[in-house]
């Protein structure tokens, strides 16, 4: 079963929280002041009625009459009082009711054995103090629970920020932009655990920096040290007499020359030294020439011509492995399409493998479940590195998605390759603009 999450951002998380600690402590400190404010306005009312009953006990004393609203033997008199009166003490109650205005009780024993008591509400000057301080407590309460909200969303807003640079900045490390620097991109003055999270991760991309590297080394090493042998090889080669092992020989040994020269090919693109020679060229017209030289089977569309400024040497190599890769584990009809500065080439296998429309090109990996299943895996490698030097952008994609009603038995009805040529030509550091609005 699905788990549904309810994503929120930190901004929310901290306001909520600190909104939630601040009524609990608005409510307890208003419930203590409260109760405090009561109790000693209730005390207080309970000394002046002692007073005062007191006061009349001695004009009763003079007169025996009970005067100022006191009463002898009150049956209304609480219980709590006539046990306290037996005990010969004189004391003072508060009588809860339902309406919420106390009685305030005050009882003396006489000599003659006799209790002389009196009550009355609450004063209504007190009630109204109480119900002051209980409004100015609840407006209080509220404003310290929408302080703590803003206060929260300060902070929380200042912390959302740098995990969102921090987050950004991994985004293009991701994307190969290894010169960023999460560190610095989040910045600030104030040091909190964001800081230490941008120096583990500019840690792990100089660690993973330093092991591409060396494995790049190791590779264009190995490439390099092996193309000698394999060209005395291919020269050993052509000297065997004519025969089908000598031209088995000779196939294998020029496969081998390929793959070296491909791998010290990827070498170089990937330690992004590599800088195009740029020339103006018409695109549509470059293009129908060189895929007639490649394959003049393939009908070349040219529906919209223009003149870009990029390197014909490294085009030419990007159009090669397209039009090989769409030989080899493709089907045909292979079309190729210029419109504009776009470039399309579709064949029509079985598609590219979900691997490589997840992932992209990677070397050594072929799709052997979803293509042909011979080859290196270099060439889409290639083309990609290299139109990366031109400032291009290759995209891959198939032509029907799989399980819609028209993508027949295979599930997709072909590979689709599409070369995006920058409308700026990359500068002498081999930074470009990117094209990010085309969609095809």
């Amino acid at each position: 079963m699905k788990r549904l999450a309810l994503r929120t951002g930190v901004r929310w998380k901290i306001s909520i929280a600190i909104a939630a600690v601040s009524a609990l402590v608005a409510v307890a400190l208003s419930l203590v002041v409260h109760n405090s404010a009561r109790v000693s306005m209730l005390d207080n009312a309970r000394e002046v009625q002692m007073e005062r009953l007191l006061f009349a006990q001695r004009m009763y004393d003079s007169t025996k009459e009970a005067k100022f609203g006191t009463k002898v033997d009150d049956p209304a008199l609480p219980r709590s009082l006539e046990q306290k009166m037996n005990q010969g003490r004189r004391a003072t109650y508060v009588q809860e009711e339902t309406n919420g205005v106390p009685d305030v009780w005050a009882a003396v024993p006489l000599s003659n054995g006799t209790v002389l008591s009196l009550h009355s509400k609450f004063a209504d000057r007190s009630t109204t103090i109480m119900k002051d301080l209980n409004r100015s407590l609840i407006i209080g309460s509220v404003s310290v629970v929408f302080g703590g909200c803003a206060l929260g969303v300060l902070v929380g807003g200042q912390l959302s920020r740098r995990l969102r640079k921090a987050a950004a900045a991994a985004g293009r490390v991701a994307q190969g932009n290894t010169d960023v620097r999460v560190g610095d991109a989040v910045g600030g003055v104030v040091r909190d655990e964001t800081d230490e999270l941008a120096r583990a991760v500019d840690a792990l991309t100089d660690a993973l920096n330093e092991r591409i590297e060396a494995e790049r080394r190791v590779t264009a090493d190995i490439a390099h040290e092996l193309r000698t042998p394999v060209t005395g090889l291919l020269t050993a080669a052509e000297l065997l007499p004519p025969g089908r092992p000598t031209e088995l020989v000779r196939d294998r040994a020029q496969a081998m020359r390929t793959l070296v020269e491909d791998v010290l090919e990827v070498a170089r693109l990937d330690s992004a030294s590599e800088r195009a020679e740029l020339q103006e060229i018409a695109l549509g017209e470059f293009v129908a020439r060189r895929v007639a030289l490649l394959n003049p089977d393939i009908e070349v569309q040219v529906v919209h011509d223009s003149w870009v400024n990029t390197d014909p040497r490294r085009l030419e190599r990007i159009l090669g492995n397209l039009l090989a890769n769409a030989a080899k584990h493709g089907g045909t009809p292979v079309e190729v399409t210029v419109e504009g500065r776009v470039v399309r080439i579709r064949d029509h296998g079985p598609g590219f493998p979900e691997a490589l429309l997840r992932e992209g090109p990677s070397r050594f990996r072929t799709g052997a479940t979803d293509r042909a299943g011979y080859g290196h895996g270099l060439g889409l490698t290639i083309a990609a590195g290299q139109s990366r030097v031109l400032g291009a952008r290759l995209t891959f994609r198939n032509a029907t998605p799989s399980g819609a009603p028209d993508s027949g038995a295979s599930g997709v009805s072909g590979a689709i390759a599409v070369l995006w040529l920058p409308e700026h030509a990359p500068t002498n550091t081999g930074s470009f603009p990117l094209l990010h609005h085309l969609q095809d």
